[in-house]
């Protein structure tokens, strides 16, 4: 696996988890959401960065139209939050549980300095990170700018092969096995859920790729 989201095929989560570290075990909590329930607000205080321990997370922003911009949906192991620790004061997106039982744990920005400070290998992965984390967000916005929505598909499934797939030794196949469902793959490329298994179908008929629930494979050109 090639992931912009893990390092040396190690969750983040392991690595980050406060409760890994000695000395910050006492004070270990999970904060636990519902579906929908909003973990922050955009203009909150930016005083956390909190990791995904179960369910998801969707990040967004809202436009002064009103339309709401989903620019990531994360899983267990994944961070959040993130720009607290570069200065940011004043959140200017949201973060919602969009899973029944979701749960993250907080880390407040002293803690998380702290840990950055006295942890040169944790500091080093986590702003190479976050610079992968710009880096996806800059190219995701360009197609969605720029490319038509059967491009902006085929792109973010090369993401998808990026962090969760697999190459078939046999038939060469990439196989990806994601956490998302359709609707939200369709949120993330700016799409509808029936135009993007529209877009699912054609693929499969020009033999691009096949598909199940959760389970994408991309052919071997």
């Amino acid at each position: 696996m090639n992931s912009l989201w893990f390092f040396e095929d190690v969750n983040l989560f392991n690595i980050l988890c406060p409760h890994k570290f000695k000395g910050y075990k006492g004070g270990h909590d999970f904060n636990e959401y519902k579906k929908n329930d909003y973990i922050y607000f955009e203009e909150d205080a930016a005083d956390k960065v909190f990791l995904v321990n179960s369910g998801k997370v969707k990040i967004g922003y809202i436009t002064e139209e009103g339309d709401e911009i989903i620019t990531a949906i994360l899983s267990k192991g994944e961070i959040f939050g993130e720009k607290a620790i570069l200065g940011q004061e004043i959140r200017n997106e949201f973060a919602q549980a969009i899973d029944k039982d979701t749960s993250v744990c907080p880390i407040t920005t002293p803690e998380m300095i702290d840990l950055l400070r006295d942890n040169k290998e944790f500091s080093l992965k986590i702003y190479k990170f976050i610079g992968f984390r710009f880096k996806k967000l800059e190219r995701r916005l360009q197609l969605l700018l720029f490319k038509d929505t059967k491009t902006r598909l085929k792109e973010y499934l090369k993401e998808l092969a990026e962090d969760f797939g697999y190459t078939n030794q046999i038939s060469g196949d990439v196989i990806i096995r994601h956490p998302y469902t359709q609707k939200e793959i369709a949120t993330l490329i700016g799409t509808s859920r029936p135009t993007l298994n529209i877009l699912l179908n054609e693929l499969q008929n020009e033999k691009y790729l096949s598909f199940e629930r959760k389970e994408i494979v991309l052919n071997k050109a």
